[in-house]
C-alpha cells in the first residue's frame, strides 16, 4: 500500500510540472528524498501552493481529518468548513461540497465509501503531520470555535429539547455537542471561552444537553422522553469536559447550584470525578457548599466513581478530606476498593489500602469481596495486592458458597491458583452450594494443569463420592479419556 500511494503522490507532484525539464528536474528530486516523507512534504507544498482560497480550504480539511475526535462524516466535516467566524446563523450557501474539500487536497483525503466518513489517505500521513505541528495554528481551539459558535447559532438553539431526533439539516450538532470541550480543553482561547460562556448560560434548555447525556449514559428512550429533563446544567458540562478555565469563568459569571442534580443524580463534583478530571475538582472542593458525599440515584458517590474509573489523582484528592468516607457503598454494596478491585486498578487499590480504616473483607450485595471481584475479572495483580494483607480472608465465599479459589479454578485461571495456593490459608476443600470444590470445577471443565496442581491438595469432596482417583496426574490428552473421577448424588 505505501509502495502505490509513494508512487502515486509522485506522479502527480511530477506531472503537475508545466515542462519536461521541470518535470525532469523535479523526478530527479523525489529520487534523492526520504520515501513517503519527502511525497507528503512535496504534497503538502502544492497544496499551500494553490490559489488562496483553495489552498485555506485544503488545510483547513487537513486540519479537521487529522485532530477529530473520530472518523466525521461527510456531511459533517462539510457542514464545519461552512461555518463562518463571528456569524449568528448558519448559511447554507456556504457549505462546500466534498468534491471540492477532496480536490483542494490534492488526494490527500479520502472517503471511506462503506461508512462514508473522511480519512486521510494512509496512517502514516497521520503519523508525518503530528511531527509537523506548525502546519496548523491552534488547531484544537479552531475546531472547538468552530463548534461552539455551531451551537450558538439560532437555527440550532431553537431545536426543541424534546425531540426524539435532531433534524438531519443540522449534521453537525452531535460532533459539536459531544466533542467541543475535548478540543477546548486541550487550547483555550479567549474566543473560545466566550463562546463556552454563551452556550451554557441556560444550556440546561439547550438540545446540546440532552445529546451529551445520551452519549455517557446509555439510556436513549427516557433521556428524549418529554416529561424527563435531563437537568443537565452549563456547569455539569463544563465539569464532564475538565474545562479549569472554563469552570472557573462560570461560577464567577453568577450564582450556580453546584448541588443541582441531572438526571441521573449526578452533581457537577461526580462528572468531574467520573471523568478524572483533577483540576475542576480542586475548584470545586475549593467551596463550602459543594458536599463531596453526594451519591447518585444509584448510591455511588464521587470517590466509588474515580475508583472504579482507576483515577489515582482523583481518589488521592478526595481522601485528602476529613470528610469522605472510603467505605461507602453504593446501592449494590459496591465500596469504593471493591470496585477498583473488579476493574482492575492497581494503583487505585494501593492507595486505598495506605489507610487504615479501608476495610478490605467488606462483600457486595452477592457477597463478592474485592478479592473475588479481582479473581472473577481475572486481575492478577489486584489478587496478590489484596494477598499481602493480614487482615485479608482469603476464603470468604460468595451468597452461593464460590471461594476466590474455586471461582479461579472453574474458570482456567491457572496463575492466580497458584497465587492463592501459596497462600497457607486459602482452604483448597471449600465446597460452593452445590458441592463443587476447586478440584471438581477443574476437573469438570478440563483445566488439567490446575487440577495437577489441587489434586495433591484436596481431602474432601462434599457432596461427591469418588469412584475413581486416578493414581497419575489428571490427563486431558490420554488417548483414552480418563472415567470421570466422581459422581453426583443426590442431595437430601
Amino acid at each position: 500500500m505505501s509502495s502505490f500511494l509513494l508512487v502515486s503522490l509522485n506522479i502527480d507532484a511530477i506531472l503537475s510540472e508545466l515542462t519536461l525539464h521541470q518535470r525532469r528536474k523535479k523526478l530527479d528530486e523525489m529520487t534523492k528524498g526520504d520515501g513517503l516523507g519527502g511525497a507528503y512534504a512535496e504534497t503538502l507544498s502544492r497544496v499551500q501552493g494553490q490559489q488562496r482560497s483553495r489552498s485555506k480550504l485544503g488545510m483547513e480539511v487537513l486540519m479537521w481529518v487529522s485532530h477529530s475526535e473520530r472518523p466525521l462524516h461527510v456531511d459533517e466535516l462539510c457542514y464545519a468548513l461552512g461555518v463562518e467566524e463571528g456569524s449568528s446563523d448558519l448559511n447554507i450557501r456556504n457549505i462546500p461540497r466534498i468534491e471540492t474539500l477532496l480536490a483542494c487536497t490534492l488526494g490527500l483525503v479520502t472517503v471511506e465509501k462503506s461508512s462514508s466518513t473522511v480519512r486521510l489517505i494512509h496512517y502514516t500521513l497521520q503519523e508525518y503531520l503530528s511531527c509537523n505541528p506548525n502546519l496548523f495554528l491552534k488547531p484544537h481551539a479552531t475546531i472547538a470555535e468552530v463548534c461552539l459558535t455551531y451551537l450558538n447559532f439560532v437555527q440550532v438553539k431553537v431545536i426543541s429539547p424534546i425531540l426524539l431526533s435532531v433534524p438531519q439539516s443540522l449534521a453537525f450538532v452531535e460532533y459539536s455537542s459531544c466533542h467541543w470541550g475535548t478540543h477546548a480543553k486541550r487550547e483555550t482561547t479567549e474566543g473560545v471561552k466566550l463562546l463556552a460562556l454563551k452556550l451554557l448560560d441556560g444550556y440546561h434548555q439547550h438540545i446540546s444537553s440532552k445529546i451529551v447525556c445520551l452519549h455517557e449514559m446509555e439510556v436513549w428512550e427516557r433521556l428524549f422522553h418529554p416529561r424527563n429533563n435531563p437537568g443537565y446544567t452549563g456547569l455539569h458540562c463544563a465539569a464532564y469536559f475538565g474545562c479549569t478555565e472554563i469552570t472557573l469563568a462560570l461560577l464567577k459569571m453568577k450564582e450556580w447550584d453546584v448541588q443541582a442534580t441531572d438526571l441521573h443524580g449526578n452533581t457537577a463534583l461526580t462528572w468531574a470525578a467520573r471523568r478524572g478530571h483533577e483540576g475542576v475538582m480542586r475548584i470545586l472542593l475549593e467551596r463550602d457548599d459543594v458536599n463531596p458525599n453526594t451519591a447518585d440515584k444509584y448510591g455511588q458517590t464521587p470517590l466509588l466513581w474515580a475508583a472504579q474509573n482507576g483515577h489515582e489523582g482523583v481518589v488521592r484528592i478526595l481522601l485528602e478530606r476529613n470528610d469522605i468516607n472510603p467505605n461507602t457503598p453504593d446501592k449494590s454494596g459496591q465500596t469504593p476498593l471493591l470496585g477498583a478491585a473488579r476493574n482492575g486498578h492497581e494503583g487505585v487499590v494501593r492507595i486505598l489500602l495506605e489507610r487504615n480504616d479501608v476495610n478490605p473483607n467488606i462483600p457486595g450485595k452477592y457477597g463478592q469481596t474485592p478479592l473475588l471481584s479481582a479473581t472473577q475479572s481475572g486481575h492478577e495483580g489486584v489478587v496478590r495486592i489484596l494477598l499481602e494483607l493480614n487482615d485479608l480472608n482469603p476464603n470468604t465465599p460468595n451468597k452461593y458458597g464460590i471461594s476466590p479459589l474455586s471461582w479461579a479454578a472453574k474458570y482456567g485461571q491457572e496463575d492466580i491458583v497458584r497465587v492463592l495456593l501459596d497462600r497457607s490459608e486459602v482452604d483448597p476443600n471449600i465446597a460452593d452450594e452445590y458441592g463443587h470444590t476447586p478440584f471438581s470445577w477443574a476437573v469438570q471443565n478440563g483445566h488439567e494443569r490446575i487440577a495437577n496442581l489441587l489434586r495433591g491438595r484436596t481431602n474432601l469432596i462434599p457432596r461427591y463420592t469418588a469412584i475413581s482417583q486416578p493414581s497419575e496426574p489428571f490427563s486431558t490428552e490420554s488417548s483414552e479419556p480418563p472415567e470421570h473421577p466422581f459422581k453426583r448424588i443426590r442431595r437430601s
